[in-house]
């Protein structure tokens, strides 16, 4: 069998956005894919669960054609029909509901299983043209870039292929051995070349920590009491750059009185950290002007969570670490792209959308919650792309039980037969990326990555793009991109954004986008009104929920309450090779992943009589789960670490981790607090408890 290598990218929920080179062994079929290596940030590497690609693309269980759910909801029976049926009967319910209720009452809906610029956010253009109730994005990353903006004003930051020109790297609350493998390539690169120290911090000893010179693992949700003491040492030690805070941030008496109360001993009985390792970490970061920080996103997803990366956010403020090629710091390159994605995204008719819902909300939404649905009318029909919400989203109790109604139709566009699908009206097989043309944003790098079509279709699965406009086409929608293909509205955005055309991308494989050493150090200034980074924030001008948040840098404690009767933390981070709920069901995930598992530190399980390799059932108000105990000190006393959104058919309920999670909206801009949950914990031969979630 002869083998051709193609050149394509990757579409996951992940900072990496790589170019590949894909083998093609045929028309339909494909063997190993790894990582380009002219893409600098890419630079050969692939993570292994997209390195076996094949394994998803060519599985037995992938979703081949059109359904009619026959069962109940949730049930997962379904009869095959059409798709001029299945899209028939999709236009007849949306305009059922409109008739009903209104044009509001119907709900596209997506998230992040593809980052393509056209296959993802193309289905806005339902909301924009016909007048149906738009998604507000904040599932994922909104606290994080809340807390990034707050102090920095803009989401971009030094490009992280700087790292290999630092002294020192600092990764804060990420795991990029498990979520970002490019980005330890780099770090490796500067260890060897240049002797640079790596400093991760973390709540858990990840598999990063692992491979660092020092770990420093704290309590959820304290990061910015570490952060202000490190300031704090800096300043009273004379680390600090004194003209760079004078010229290029807010920093006055009034901000210095206070970060001079946060001392190493303040911070260490809040984040469980000794006085001796805040101090050294203190010194290390300001006596070292080329230090990069790395944010991720675990340590925002917490009720405090935009308050931590503010507060982490001043550090190269505070030495002027900026001012250095190899330092400053990196969070994700949102602002950079500056793609037109007027006919792409139908944006000339963003503003004629009439109400914006939250994402991460969908659980009161669907509930009827007056206050989630902004006064207006009870969603009655939505499509689904890009989402397993019946799985990953918060209060996955409520998310099911609106998923239940009667009265709400859904048609759900999706690859396999995931917790949602089994909720749909309509199921409609999807199009994989190799299958497809699109376009990535590598929001944790500066390059856009081309993702040509590899393959030819797979059995009857469409693409997002194709079940968007035939269903636009039957809902009578004008717009000139409901008649254009992927490759027709990717070559007019490059066109429109003066970037060349589509073939000479696709050629390059990948666009530079990256700003001036300047723009990306913020030299010229930060992009605030007075160009300037501020350490005391504006919350107002970030989001609606900004009520009670610290006036300047702090530690904010608002955590999820602990207590006789939830007397632990649990945080759900990613396991090395499931992503969300993807991957879950390739072979090659499962045999690493095994079965859900909860750390638990030793003195906790002697606390509460857990065996290593026992069952232990983990619950609050909203219900409970059971997982095997894996008895560890990898996290502090009292913090339970429970990695990867696993199917929900591994659990004795049939509903997942995500259950535990609450879906009050973290301030100032929502988002889910998924890292920030009070629980109980029993042994599970002694626990007796009612599903909640019946």
């Amino acid at each position: 069998m002869s083998v051709e290598i193609v050149r394509t990218a990757c579409p996951h929920d992940c900072p990496s956005a790589c170019a590949l080179e894909v083998e093609r062994l045929s028309p339909t079929q494909i063997g190993r894919v790894r990582g380009a290596s002219d893409l600098p940030f890419t630079a050969g590497v692939v993570c292994e669960k997209v390195g076996r690609y094949a394994e998803r693309v060519h599985h037995p269980d992938r979703l081949t054609h059109p359904m009619r759910r026959v069962g109940k909801k949730g049930e997962g029976k379904f009869e095959r029909i059409s798709w001029d049926e299945a899209l028939d009967t999709v236009a007849a319910a949306f305009k059922s509901a409109t008739d009903k209720y209104g044009l509001e009452s119907v709900w596209p809906y997506h998230s992040g299983g593809t980052l393509g610029v056209v296959q993802r956010h193309g289905i806005e253009r339902l909301s924009r043209v016909l007048g149906y109730s738009g998604m507000i994005g904040t599932i994922c990353v909104t606290p994080a870039m809340s807390g990034w903006a707050a102090g920095v004003g803009g989401q971009r930051g030094a490009d992280p292929c700087e790292i290999e020109d630092s002294e020192l790297i600092v990764v804060w609350g990420g795991n990029p051995v498990h979520t970002n493998v490019n980005l330890m390539n780099h770090i490796q690169k500067a260890r060897k070349a240049r002797g640079a120290k790596l400093v991760v911090i973390d709540v858990y000893r990840t598999s990063t920590m692992a491979a660092a010179d020092i770990g420093l693992v704290l309590r959820p949700g304290t990061d910015g009491a570490l952060a202000c003491a490190v300031m704090q040492v800096i300043l009273a030690e004379g680390l600090a750059d004194e003209d760079y805070l004078a010229e290029l941030t807010d920093f006055d008496d009034e901000v210095r009185a206070h970060l001079a109360t946060k001392t190493p001993q303040w911070a260490s009985d809040i984040t469980g950290l000794t006085v001796d390792e805040i101090t050294a970490l203190a010194r290390l970061y300001g006596g070292t002007k080329k230090s990069f920080i790395k944010f991720g996103v675990g340590f925002t997803r917490s009720r405090n969570g935009a308050t931590n990366m503010h507060a982490a956010s001043g550090l190269p403020a505070i030495t002027g670490a900026w001012r250095q090629r190899g330092g400053g710091a990196f969070w994700g390159s949102f602002d950079i792209w500056g793609l037109d994605t007027t006919m792409a995204h139908a944006a000339d008719k963003a503003g004629d959308v009439t109400r914006m819902l939250d994402q991460s909300r969908i659980g009161a939404i669907l509930c009827g919650d007056a206050d989630a649905l902004k006064g207006g009318p009870p969603v009655t029909a939505m499509l689904i792309q890009n989402s397993n919400t019946a799985l990953v989203a918060a209060d996955t109790a409520s998310v099911r039980k609106g998923l239940s109604r009667d009265d709400l139709f859904v048609c759900v566009h999706e690859q396999f037969m995931t917790a949602t699908a089994r909720y749909a009206d309509i199921l409609l097989p999807a199009a994989m990326f190799l299958e497809l043309d699109d376009m990535y944003k590598g929001w944790g790098h500066t390059a856009l990555s081309m993702g040509p079509r590899v393959l030819e279709q797979h059995e009857e699965c469409w693409s997002n793009l194709e079940v968007v406009n035939a269903l636009a086409k039957r809902l009578g929608a004008e717009h000139p991109s409901f008649d254009m293909t992927a490759r027709d509205l990717l070559d007019k955005t490059l066109q429109d954004s003066g970037k060349g055309t589509l073939d000479a991308a696709i050629t390059r494989g990948w666009l530079d986008c990256a700003p001036s050493f300047e723009d990306a150090h913020f030299l010229n200034g930060f992009p605030h009104d007075d160009g300037k980074f501020h350490f005391k924030p504006d919350w107002s001008k970030i989001g609606p929920y900004h009520e009670g948040m610290p006036a300047m840098t702090d530690h904010w404690a608002v955590t999820d309450t602990t207590g006789p009767d939830k007397p632990l933390r649990l945080v759900t981070p990613p396991p090395r090779t499931y992503l969300n709920s993807s991957f879950t069901e390739t072979p090659g995930s499962q045999r690493r992943e095994k079965e859900p598992t909860a750390m638990i530190h030793p003195q906790d399980a002697a606390t509460y009589g857990v065996t290593d390799g026992g069952d232990i059932r983990i619950g609050n108000q909203k219900g409970d789960v059971v997982l095997k105990a894996k008895i560890s000190d990898t996290a502090k006393q009292g913090v339970v670490i429970a990695e990867g959104v696993w199917p929900d058919t591994a659990f004795d309920r049939k509903i997942g981790i995500n259950l535990l999670i609450d879906g009050t909206p973290v301030a100032p801009s929502g988002g889910s607090a998924f890292h920030d949950t009070a629980i109980w914990l029993k042994a599970e031969a002694d626990t007796l408890t009612a599903d909640a979630a019946d």
